[in-house]
């Protein structure tokens, strides 16, 4: 968010989504005192008392005491502080763009980032792809801007192996251009310069601070012992000296095997909350604690939009590998928390509403035109399937068999076999079909009572069309010889099946109901024709109709305009409440936030 590569609606995860079908009370408020003895929390207003106290109240930025750093610079700790950042640096190349005194605009075209751990390194690379669209939206040359990577250690990923972090590094100085300063840590900051231990100082506006973390500041208002970056001590259990007192992720040090605490990581804070329910739920049965495990996969650093570095248990993936392992574990962690809306949700956003920079297949997929553009291709879809099952009631599809000429397997019940046996029901199948064109127009046209004029005469030739192409597949040969077909009844089971499912499917299309399953339907239909009677050049074009209809066709003077929201807003309503409720005229299901 920082870097502009999704919108903050991405990023954040309302409580009120996260704990909207549950009996969870969610209370926004600013606890300032901790009595532990008492078994009570207060905020400036309200006192709250508990049984059990779990404290998940994170980090904050850790300054190291350097002068000027917390007032100067700009942390990435928060949301809000991503926003501020971005915000920031839109703001510097404005400025920069109509800039005369050239020291200044030099100072607003300078960035830097202090800390080359993960945070670090991923927003300078988020923010090495992102000035390439704001160079060309303030025309300004690339070469003016100058992307500062700084940390005290002598490498890049110092967690990461050193292949991974030597392949970061290159890839950041090549790539990106990114200027990287290591084993030189930040002496002073100002409001317009940043003074490195080396001597050098360094003219900018912008000093990014991810160089680490410390517990939150409520830690001082605790009793409780504190142990490195002021993290509470815990004991194998996430307890605190108060055994109803539980502290979890990067508040709570849960030391390792080795006496050592765990990172303030994500897994670090999953696994210690879950530990920890447990535990709770353990002491009301009455039942004994069991230690907290946690247990590291690995870590994996995005850089900017083509680029990742991964160790997963001891594995080092290449670059794409790393990517889209990184997308998994996000995915993985959003259905956590949000179900499967979260992790579409995160998809829609990173490869349909990415911001940055983008290739050349991005920049045509992520294109958007407006539904009632598919409007009129929507209604002659529908017609079409609509007529298609019609016209197979006119022809006797819902009183005699017909399934096995139509699909042009005949030879089911006779005893062709092969290249001929093929032949016979191919000609069998477009005999058949010229001459009933006649009839059945005629009679659609009379039982409607429109002159169709030349559509008429279209639907008319669309009986006696050639095929363009079929694809011979012989598992469904078997299923359509050795089952659709076996029996008379079986054939009039599925050929009314079919009549009634494409009826069915124009309806749907054509009032724009349920649009997306019904062209899925209509292409699973299409399929079928594709495999046994083959596609028709009067009908080929369905395939791309079908396709196109089912990216939202429905919402634009169709029925789903009004339909998908209200079921969407029954369905919460029904998980919330554990019935099924509908509303109907002045008591209307109210809208869920």
């Amino acid at each position: 968010m920082a870097g502009n590569r999704v919108s903050e609606d991405s990023v954040k995860v309302p409580l009120a989504d996260i704990f909207k079908h549950t009996s969870v009370n969610v209370v926004l408020d600013n606890i300032e005192k901790f009595d532990f003895e008492n078994k009570r929390v207060a905020s400036a207003v309200h006192e709250y008392p508990y049984d059990y106290l779990i404290l998940a109240i994170g980090s904050t930025p850790n300054y190291f005491g350097i002068p000027g750093l917390e007032e100067h610079g700009f942390p990435l700790w928060s949301a809000d502080d991503a926003v501020r950042i971005r915000d920031h640096i839109e703001r510097c190349f404005y400025l920069a763009a109509s800039e005369p005194d050239e020291e200044r605009r030099r100072r607003l075209l300078t960035f830097m980032v202090g800390g080359a751990g993960f945070t670090g390194v991923e927003m300078i690379g988020e923010l090495g792809q992102w000035v390439k669209k704001l160079c060309r939206q303030h025309n300004i040359p690339r070469s003016e801007v100058r992307l500062v990577l700084v940390d005290m250690l002598d490498c890049v990923l110092s967690n990461l192996c050193d292949k991974n972090s030597h392949r970061a590094h290159e890839y950041m100085e090549k790539k990106l251009g990114i200027e990287i300063i290591l084993s030189t840590a930040v002496k002073n900051v100002t409001a317009d310069s940043v003074e490195l231990g080396n001597g050098e100082t360094i003219g900018t506006y912008t000093l990014i601070w991810a160089a680490g973390v410390r517990a939150s500041n409520d830690v001082e208002n605790m009793d409780v012992e504190k142990g490195s970056c002021r993290r509470l001590s815990v004991d194998e259990y996430c307890r605190t000296k108060y055994e109803n007192v539980y502290a979890i992720g990067d508040v709570g040090a849960l030391l390792d095997k080795k006496g050592k605490p765990f990172p303030a990581m994500v897994e670090t804070a999953l696994q210690t909350a879950e530990g920890a329910a447990h535990n709770i739920l353990a002491s009301i049965r009455g039942q004994e604690p069991k230690p907290v495990e946690v247990k590291l996969h690995g870590v994996m650093v995005c850089i900017g939009n083509y680029f990742a570095v991964a160790d997963l248990m001891g594995i080092k993936p290449g670059r794409w590998i790393s990517l889209i392992m990184k997308y998994l574990v996000n995915m993985h962690y959003l259905n956590g928390i949000l179900g499967i809306k979260g992790v579409w949700h995160y998809l829609h956003d990173e490869i349909l509403e990415r911001r940055q920079h983008k290739r050349f297949l991005q920049r045509n997929y992520t294109k958007k035109v407006q539904a009632w553009w598919l409007v009129p291709l929507r209604l002659y879809l529908g017609w079409a399937w609509f007529y298609e099952g019609l016209k197979k009631i006119l022809e006797g599809w819902m009183t005699s068999p017909k399934l096995a000429t139509f699909l042009g397997y005949a030879d089911a019940a006779s005893t062709a076999t092969g290249a001929d046996a093929a032949a016979t029901a191919t000609g069998a199948a477009a005999d058949a079909a010229a001459t009933a064109t006649g009839a059945v127009a005629e009679t659609v046209q009379k039982l409607i009572n429109i002159d169709w004029g030349w559509l008429g005469i279209f639907l008319d030739k669309a009986e006696t069309g050639t095929m363009t192409f079929r694809i011979k597949f012989i598992l469904v040969d078997w299923i359509v010889n050795g089952w659709v077909l076996a029996t008379d009844g079986w054939a009039m089971f599925f050929q009314v099946f079919i009549v009634i499912l494409e009826i069915l499917v124009g309806l749907a299309i054509f009032s724009g109901l349920f649009t997306f399953a019904a062209s899925v339907v209509s292409l699973g239909l299409l399929a079928m024709f594709m495999t046994t009677t083959g596609m028709y050049d009067t009908t080929w074009w369905m395939l791309f109709a079908a396709i196109a209809t089912a990216a939202g066709a429905g919402r634009a003077f169709g029925l789903d305009h009004w339909v998908l929201p209200y079921l969407g807003r029954v369905w919460d309503a029904t998980k919330k409440r554990g019935r099924l409720t509908l509303f109907f005229g002045n008591n209307r299901l109210p809208k869920v936030k």
